[in-house]
């Protein structure tokens, strides 16, 4: 069995991602790690900058003109930015399982509430009416889908104490639309930083009705997409990311025909079959990611590029924050002043070429953001304690 160490695991990673060495453009981007992060708007546009130096203006262009790059939400019910030709894939997988989850939640919610006795018929009805509502009239905001919908104005209670709110049955219907491949976030009524999509129905806004692939060939499109640019990953890694189940895991890795090889640490990993020759390291390099990046979220067992940072780097609820890497490795995170100044908190001592590497990088973030304050939900705790003490 070929084995693979955490030298050579750290090397692919710097290669494969974006990261060593830049690529062409916010796609090429996206590629390199199958899918971008995209639950915070900004997110996309670091994330891109970080392996191509993206302007924002290129990153908004891939988005919203060219729509080489689509958000969609799928894996864990969370949204990404995936290359377009990847989103069949992505429609019979792991979007389909989100639906199919949203529609169920919907159904017993609407009737657990009153509004009706049949969940089940009334979120199908719904379905139906908001997607003929963006195909016959064109892209809404949520509030005009709830304005031309008033039904979907009722409300409904969820989360539990502090979390509890009372939301419009607009969300879990969009929410679930948007997970099946029906509709898509179109055009942004907000800034780069702000999320206020206008919804738009998925023919109109690829020329294309959407297609998902029957699930077997889904889930072996996607894990091969990671694999390509993740491995080797273990089983564990593939059922975290895909949010999937270990059956559907094992199918397609068999479909794949994936190759299994050995860790450190006894472990047995995967990788596609014409992805056995040795990768070399690709020389020193300095990057920084965002909050929730592809690369520092991509697989369930972090310790060969996290080492003993995961309390310093992760929040309780498992959420990386921006972060700071030397050659493979978290080596810190990064914030910025209110003056927009980029900070880099490094959580180890660096040596004198990585802190001279970060540092170029930072005033190369700054530069970019031009001003511009990143402020996200999901800093790490390092930087949140070094913020304090600027305060």
């Amino acid at each position: 069995m070929r084995h693979i160490g955490d030298d050579e695991r750290r090397a692919r990673l710097g290669v494969r991602h974006g990261l060593a060495a830049p690529v062409a453009d916010t796609l090429a981007a996206a590629r390199a790690v199958t899918c971008l992060h995209a639950t915070e708007p900004a997110s996309v546009h670091l994330a891109a900058w970080a392996r191509s130096g993206a302007s924002r203006d290129e990153v908004d262009a891939a988005l919203y003109d060219d729509r080489s790059v689509v958000k969609q939400l799928a894996m864990r019910r969370t949204v990404f930015a995936f290359p377009r030709e990847l989103l069949p894939a992505v429609w019979g997988s792991a979007s389909a399982r989100v639906a199919g989850q949203q529609e169920r939640r919907l159904a017993k919610e609407v009737a657990d509430a009153g509004v009706t006795d049949d969940g089940e018929a009334w979120v199908a009805d719904h379905l139906s009416l908001v997607e003929a509502l963006l195909r016959e009239h064109g892209p809404h905001t949520a509030a005009e889908v709830r304005a031309a919908l008033p039904a979907l104005d009722a409300r409904v209670t969820r989360g539990k104490g502090t979390y509890q709110a009372e939301v419009a049955l607009s969300g879990g219907v969009i929410t679930a639309l948007a997970a099946s491949g029906a509709i898509v976030r179109g055009d942004n009524d907000g800034g780069w930083k702000t999320s206020r999509p206008r919804w738009t129905s998925t023919a109109q806004w690829l020329g294309a009705p959407a297609d998902p692939w029957p699930e077997p060939e889904a889930y072996a499109a996607l894990v091969a997409a990671w694999l390509r640019s993740f491995g080797p990953g273990t089983e564990d890694d593939l059922v975290w990311w895909l949010g999937a189940t270990k059956a559907a895991v094992r199918a397609a890795l068999g479909a794949v025909d994936a190759v299994q090889v050995s860790l450190d640490g006894g472990v047995v990993g995967w990788v596609l079959p014409d992805d056995l020759d040795p990768v070399t390291a690709p020389g020193h390099w300095a990057a920084l990611l965002p909050a929730l990046d592809p690369t520092t979220m991509g697989w369930k067992g972090r310790g060969f590029h996290l080492g003993e940072h995961l309390d310093r780097i992760f929040d309780r609820n498992g959420n990386g924050g921006p972060t700071a890497w030397w050659d493979g490795r978290i080596v810190g995170g990064w914030a910025q002043r209110d003056d927009g100044e980029v900070l880099v908190v490094p959580a180890q001592d660096l040596p004198a070429a990585a802190r001279r590497a970060l540092t170029a990088r930072a005033a190369e973030l700054t530069a970019w953001l031009d001003g511009d304050v990143v402020r996200s939900v999901y800093q790490s705790p390092l930087a949140r304690e070094h913020l304090a003490t600027l305060a």
